[in-house]
């Protein structure tokens, strides 16, 4: 990379709460609308958001896209990091993880910190958000998925509009149509279309919008997968909205799946959590990230990979007494985190490779991402700014989008939502 495009773009690139807060920071934290330009710019590509629900997951993704010179996502979600989280990783902790890392490391490649899965459930739920919203840009998020996916199309449409107030118009935006639930409750692209229409009215124009379309999170155990078909029937419905696609649930697909959503779909942002996790731990997975189990349903520990199996063993005991199981194991991440990181460095450094080696895999032979860094630099030195142009302009009428039409529209889609439960990553 260009030293002195590098200087430049990291003297205009960073927005004001990164600034704010690393005044003399070398990191190149950006907006995550700076790494959707970068992938559209190469062009069939996408790059990993990576969940960091440990410090030596980040530690590895962070050295990945460096080797592979992609611009990079780093994120949690509300119940990975949120106020009720499962993991020492949170919202108003990982951007200054990802600073300190990536100044340590010499990590030059842009990168976003994301604030996935921002979830409302309920009416209080907007209300705490008016408050927390804020404080996480303040801590140094750059970028928030605001998932209302759980309700009817109409609040969770309404819901976005209500809470865009709150989210700074440099930051990344991500907005979601059908809770992650594998083969049940689908996306449609007339749901899609009602969501993306009704921001675009109301002056709001998403960097990504996320669907169920056909994945789930944690550990798949159906075959079922993402369907390629259906997510780019809904994406060229989108076109002339300019939203890009943002894949959940990206563990347990194989790679010839994912090459498909990067290469036929408006895909630029992956998702990956529950792998990263699992391959940090040691824990045995197939080459697309998803866990094997053994006969008796448990996970196969690698005797030399991932923690001591000592700690290992200390971890099946905890899981034990609290009847975690399967997924239940991400539970593990908060209570451990400290034991972790207080093993000798030989085992934490194997931790971080084995995620580095896996992110590595995805971004340079799956996803395109390879030497998607310059691209990121190209988009901010060309806006001469940390804010990027929107990829579109309103064209929707605001008179046809009032609260009363909004849910006068939402009464005539057909609309599946699934099983009630919980989907949360």
């Amino acid at each position: 990379m260009d030293e002195k495009q590098f200087q430049e773009a990291l003297a205009v690139g960073r927005p004001p709460n990164v600034v704010k807060l690393f005044p003399n920071s070398q990191a190149l934290i950006v907006s995550g609308k700076v790494i959707d330009r970068a992938m559209l710019k190469k062009g069939k590509a996408m790059t990993i958001a990576a969940n960091g629900r440990n410090f030596l997951v980040l530690r590895g993704a962070l050295k990945a896209a460096q080797k592979a010179n992609a611009a990079l996502i780093i994120e949690i979600a509300k119940s990975e990091g949120g106020a009720n989280a499962y993991c020492a990783v949170n919202y108003w902790n990982i951007t200054r993880y990802v600073d300190s890392l990536m100044n340590e490391l010499n990590i030059t490649v842009p990168v976003a910190v994301h604030a996935d899965h921002y979830g409302i459930k309920k009416s209080e739920d907007l209300v705490i958000a008016r408050t927390e919203i804020p404080t996480m840009f303040e801590a140094g998020i750059t970028s928030i998925a605001v998932d209302a996916s759980h309700l009817p199309n109409d609040d969770n449409l309404l819901a976005g509009i209500n809470l865009n107030q709150y989210i700074p118009s440099w930051a990344g935006l991500e907005t979601e149509v059908g809770e992650i639930k594998g083969k049940e409750g689908l996306s449609t692209a007339d749901e899609a279309l009602f969501q993306i229409k009704g921001l675009n009215a109301h002056g709001i124009f998403p960097d990504w919008i996320a669907l169920n379309n056909g994945t789930a999170h944690g550990i798949q155990t159906s075959e079922q997968g993402i369907q390629v078909e259906l997510t780019k029937e809904i994406h060229q419905g989108l076109v002339p909205f300019g939203v890009s696609g943002a894949q959940h649930g990206t563990s347990g697909n194989n790679s010839d799946r994912l090459r498909r959503i990067a290469a036929e779909t408006h895909t630029t942002k992956a998702n990956v959590a529950t792998a990263l996790q699992m391959i940090s731990w040691g824990v045995k997975v197939n080459d697309y990230g998803n866990a094997e189990l053994a006969d008796d349903g448990s996970f196969i520990k690698l005797p030399d990979a991932g923690v001591t199996q000592e700690l290992w063993q200390e971890m099946l005991d905890y899981a034990s007494e609290n009847g975690l199981k399967g997924g239940g194991f991400k539970k593990l991440n908060l209570p451990f985190e400290n034991k972790i990181l207080s093993q000798p460095v030989e085992i934490r450094e194997r931790m971080a490779q084995a995620v580095e080696d896996f992110v590595y895999g995805l971004l340079a032979h799956v996803f395109n991402a390879e030497d998607t860094a310059p691209l990121a630099l190209e988009a901010i030195l060309e806006a001469e700014s940390h804010e990027m142009p929107a990829k579109a302009e309103r064209t929707e009428d605001p008179a046809q989008w009032t609260e009363a039409l909004i849910r006068e529209k939402a009464a005539h889609l057909d609309s599946d939502k699934g099983p009630k439960g919980d989907f949360d990553d």
